[in-house]
């Protein structure tokens, strides 16, 4: 398990994801201070990390050298994730673009989003090629984003706390049956939204401090 502390000082914990013990630490050279999103990949044995000062991710070879590369990505990448086929996405938040590029940093898509999706933060895509897209802004929500950058439907919308609205929603993950499990920054809890993006309900975990 790989965990980023604020300030980081250019190094990543690792953890052994069964009993949460401190394994070692991953030193990133000439990362500013501020990382917005880690991936691992078990496929390419190597872990990326996005580097919002610099406009850059960085990808540490997990084999044992920690060898690492870098390239320029769009201003202000935020979170990561992998898709099917073992390929980095990679969301500008300044530019509102979803990027996709290959495990040597090879660009392969640039996708504008809508201009109502104002503060984009995590995105993963789809077995159907679709992504979702979290955001915030005028409007809360979690966005079905076709290829074209258009949101097909959403959930949530003005800033709030009940189970049909959020706050700032970060991380995403999906589940095998399809439902969207959501990070809900300020209201410091967790919801898992159906495939539909219709029903919400909220996580009995605790998650004190957001």
């Amino acid at each position: 398990m790989f965990v980023l502390r604020y300030p980081s000082h250019g190094k990543i914990d690792v953890y052994d994801a069964t009993n949460f013990i401190l394994q070692r630490h991953i030193t990133v050279p000439e990362v500013g201070r501020f990382w917005f999103g880690l991936a691992a990949c078990p496929h390419n044995n190597c872990l990326y990390a996005s580097d919002w000062d610099n406009d850059s991710v960085h990808k540490v070879e997990l084999s044992g050298s920690n060898a690492v590369m870098k390239w320029s990505v769009a201003r202000g990448p935020g979170g990561l994730s992998l898709n099917s086929q073992h390929d980095l996405l990679v969301l500008s938040r300044k530019e509102k673009t979803l990027q996709i590029f290959r495990t040597n940093g090879t660009l392969i898509q640039n996708i504008q989003l809508q201009a109502d999706i104002e503060h984009p933060w995590h995105a993963v895509q789809l077995p159907t090629g679709k992504f979702l897209v979290s955001h915030w802004g005028s409007l809360h929500r979690v966005c079905l984003v076709g290829v074209d950058g258009a949101v097909v439907r959403s959930f949530g919308g003005q800033k709030g706390s009940q189970l049909t609205e959020m706050n700032e929603p970060e991380g995403l993950a999906v589940d095998r049956q399809g439902r969207v499990l959501v990070a809900d920054g300020f209201n410091n809890r967790l919801l898992v939204i159906d495939q539909t993006l219709t029903i919400g309900r909220e996580m009995s975990v605790r998650v004190d401090g957001g």
